[in-house]
């Protein structure tokens, strides 16, 4: 890398934590994020903000601003909360705005087929084509084909109802029926019966009749991102202490936010994507117990509005005597170990009072909530967190042998695996070695883009794709 790209880079790192500061003054982040549950062929992905495609990899959460190309002969699946987006090959796909009351997607071209089991009340979902905005009004199955060759939009809607908008008069989609504009955004357009399911069809049907029907649903929010895929990979059982417990097949040794990397995403700072396919809803929702030689995860409660999704919920461990530590060679590091059963997790970001109980209640059981939020914030109630107090925090699972995992700085930065980056740190590196409020780490180029960052990745779309006007409405 040449000077100045470093130069660059570093300003960019600067950058982050700066806007990050600042934005956080302003709103909470969304309490959901997309999650990338599947990759068949050459996905690439343009995280918001930078110029770089990079290839795509599982678990790992998507925002506001990211982009999506699925290239020839291949599909991606995303999820976020009830909803399933499926792409095919070929398809161009912005999210223009993740929410938490709004999902704004940009479809430049290609076919994406969206599954909403259900809608909150204010809920929206809006698809921006380059001929219209169609905006679901129900809950159902609905299909999006853009012909940038043709200059036509066609939606089909199986189940659910929706309205195209446009420059003309609003055209509404109803059951059955599928809808296709041309003539850009006049709304000019021909109705008809919805086709037949083809092969893509299909595929996305069967996907969704076993997520949907899920046994895990009986034990986690249907919200919580990633509890479909627990059936398959573990076991429940009922532990008088914590409820539901979920346990994963998993080899000895093993250990929560041990086996993967870490990314840096704004609006929260360093995420965690888990190796393990079933590992997203474990890494950013409810809390990990230590069952007397086993790791067991126990959700939050079934029955809550909407989950909110968290970074990692871990607690971290740093400082000085940390960095000097052989265990690095005398280089810097970081380690961290994943918060237990009714321990609160405090946010490296700001954020407001209610964000803050929500993010802990929804995915814990905490004794007295009010309680654990006046000591997160100063008097004046602004959203300052008092630092010294992660340390006050009596953490069950750190004194748990194998719990704490800890790499070399650079590992992280440059969103290594962190299984294979992790070093051994004695009894006495662990006694001595302090909770910190956020992870003592800046971010950097690699830290963006992930662990394919340097690698051969999956073509980008053409640039008359990524630059093709589409129609808005929100």
């Amino acid at each position: 890398m040449t000077h100045l790209r470093r130069l660059l880079w570093l300003n960019l790192a600067v950058a982050l934590f700066v806007s990050s500061a600042a934005l956080s003054a302003f709103a909470d982040p969304p309490s959901r994020a997309v999650r990338i549950k599947y990759i068949s062929g050459p996905v690439s992905i343009q995280p918001g903000g930078v110029n770089d495609w990079v290839e795509a990899v599982v678990n790992r959460p998507l925002t506001t601003s990211d982009r999506v190309w699925t290239d020839k002969e291949a599909r991606a699946e995303l999820h976020l909360g009830s909803a399933a987006l499926r792409m095919n090959a070929e398809t161009s796909m912005t999210l223009t705005n993740v929410s938490d009351d709004a999902v704004q997607i940009e479809l430049d071209q290609g076919s994406l087929n969206l599954h909403i089991r259900h809608l909150f009340g204010g809920e929206t979902y809006e698809i921006d084509t380059p001929n219209q905005a169609f905006t679901i009004l129900k809950a159902g199955d609905y299909r999006f084909d853009v012909d940038p060759n043709a200059d036509t939009t066609s939606i089909a809607v199986w189940r659910g109802e929706g309205e195209a908008n446009g420059q003309g008069p609003g055209v509404k989609i109803k059951s059955h029926h599928q809808a296709t504009f041309s003539g850009g955004t006049s709304l000019e357009h021909q109705m008809a019966n919805a086709p037949d399911f083809d092969g893509f069809d299909d595929w996305c049907r069967v996907r969704d009749e076993r997520e949907d029907h899920a046994r895990s649903y009986e034990y986690v929010s249907a919200d919580v991102v990633g509890a479909d895929d627990l059936d398959e990979y573990g076991t429940w059982r009922t532990v008088s202490s914590y409820g539901p417990v979920w346990v994963p097949t998993v080899a000895p040794g093993w250990a929560p936010y041990h086996y993967g990397h870490w990314v840096w995403i704004e609006p929260w700072g360093w995420t965690w994507v888990d190796d393990a396919p079933w590992g997203f809803a474990p890494s950013h929702y409810g809390r990990w117990v230590h069952l007397g030689g086993y790791w067991g995860w126990a959700p939050g409660p079934v029955v809550v509005a909407r989950p909110v999704y968290a970074p990692a919920l871990v607690a971290w461990v740093g400082g000085p005597r940390l960095s000097v530590s052989v265990s690095f060679g005398g280089g810097s590091g970081v380690a961290w170990f994943p918060l237990g059963w009714g321990e609160p997790y405090v946010p490296s970001y700001h954020v407001s009072r209610t964000y803050f109980q929500q993010v802990n209640v929804t995915n814990t059981h905490i004794t007295n909530i009010t309680n654990v939020t006046n000591n997160y914030y100063v008097s004046n109630n602004t959203t300052e967190v008092h630092r010294t107090n992660v340390q006050n925090i009596r953490y069950v699972n750190q004194n748990v042998a194998g719990a704490v995992t800890a790499v070399p700085t650079r590992a992280m930065t440059n969103s290594e695996p962190v299984g294979k980056a992790a070093v051994a740190m004695s009894a006495g590196e662990l006694k001595t070695a302090a909770v910190v409020s956020a992870a003592p780490v800046v971010p950097a180029r690699t830290s963006v883009l992930g662990s394919r960052a340097g690698t051969p990745t999956a073509a980008p779309p053409a640039r008359v794709v990524t630059t093709r006007p589409v129609m808005s409405r929100m």
